[in-house]
């Protein structure tokens, strides 16, 4: 059975879609969520997502070895973001993580736990590691910048600058929920995500994406480490040419009803609904200050003042530069 967060029992949950089934979309009324949350106030549920634990004493030399973030000397405490990556640098995996100095706790996509346990698995050879898959036991809840709220002592947490990403023991979930109201749906959450131009892994990428083309190198991507898998095609990219496609923020035309979703093509509005797409559309969110908006990976060679159109109903879109051309 797919997972059902407890949380969506509160009054006026509605459940959220692909990929976020199992917590709630919104509790009834999505823009005064979102102002809530960038105001730092209330939690959004997030308990669908995937928890990695990584314990024993060479966890963060091996981890260092696998991702393409540097973590050898991590601080406990510190956050950052990382990535696994395919022998040809594109995108396999992409891990929120925190280590507590004892355990290095991650983050990743519902679903995503499998396939990133099987391969941490498969790469530990004679390190001391342990690798696990604790999401039965740990929910993520999401507490935003400026909230004052207190976290459970058994918690774990990862300060960001938009917030604080709470690893908390699952069994205490609804209590959480009862002290720290209003709770926050996801669209929510995405609609600050897109506004921000923090990308998501199989949002804003797809089978063949590497870090450079949505803005990862610096951020998930450590230029001055050693070697991991991928590392050639970033190294390549970096020193001898620019990435074929490039992540844009689109301010999309509030007239319309219906918003583009996720793979929508983009086309120059020159060329109309006709016209060969350029890209497709990644997001889209109703912003409570800035209307429709969504991101879109198109070719790096479309001008950045071109005007686009996008989805079937040839929404209008404006380009707002994320990786520079």
């Amino acid at each position: 059975m797919s997972y059902l967060s407890p949380l969506l029992s509160l009054p006026g949950a509605v459940p959220a879609e692909a990929p976020d089934e199992g917590v709630a979309a919104h509790y009834g009324d999505l823009f005064r969520e979102q102002r809530a949350l960038a105001d730092g106030t209330g939690f959004v549920d997030l308990s669908h997502r995937d928890v990695v634990t990584v314990s024993g004493s060479d966890r963060l030399s091996w981890l260092h070895l696998l991702l393409t973030q540097h973590v050898s000397e991590l601080p406990p405490h510190q956050a950052t973001e990382a990535l696994v990556l395919s022998a040809n640098g594109h995108i396999e995996h992409a891990v929120s993580l925190v280590d507590d100095g004892e355990t290095t706790w991650m983050h990743t996509e519902p679903g995503g736990a499998s396939g990133l346990v099987s391969y941490l698995e498969s790469m530990k050879f004679f390190y001391r590691v342990e690798v696990a898959d604790r999401g039965a036991d740990f929910a993520l809840v999401h507490l935003p910048a400026g909230s004052i709220a207190e976290v459970p002592e058994d918690a774990v947490v990862r300060e960001v600058p938009y917030g604080r990403d709470v690893f908390l023991p699952r069994a205490q979930l609804e209590g959480f929920a009862e002290q720290h109201r209003p709770a926050i749906g996801v669209l929510a959450f995405e609609a600050l995500r897109l506004e921000a131009h923090r990308p998501r892994l199989g949002r804003e990428t797809d089978h063949r994406t590497i870090p450079h083309e949505i803005g990862l190198i610096g951020s998930a991507v450590h230029l001055q480490k050693g070697c991991y898998r991928g590392q050639e095609t970033v190294a390549r990219v970096h020193n001898l040419g620019r990435p074929p496609r490039r992540l844009v923020f689109l301010h999309l035309d509030g007239s319309e009803v219906h918003l583009p979703v996720h793979g929508d093509p983009v086309r120059l509005a020159a060329d109309g609904v006709e016209g060969r797409p350029l890209g497709f559309v990644t997001s889209s969110a109703r912003h409570h200050e800035l209307g429709p908006i969504a991101m879109a990976l198109i070719k790096r060679n479309v001008p950045v003042d071109a005007p686009l159109i996008a989805g079937p109903d040839a929404t209008a879109a404006a380009q707002e530069l994320v990786v520079e051309v």
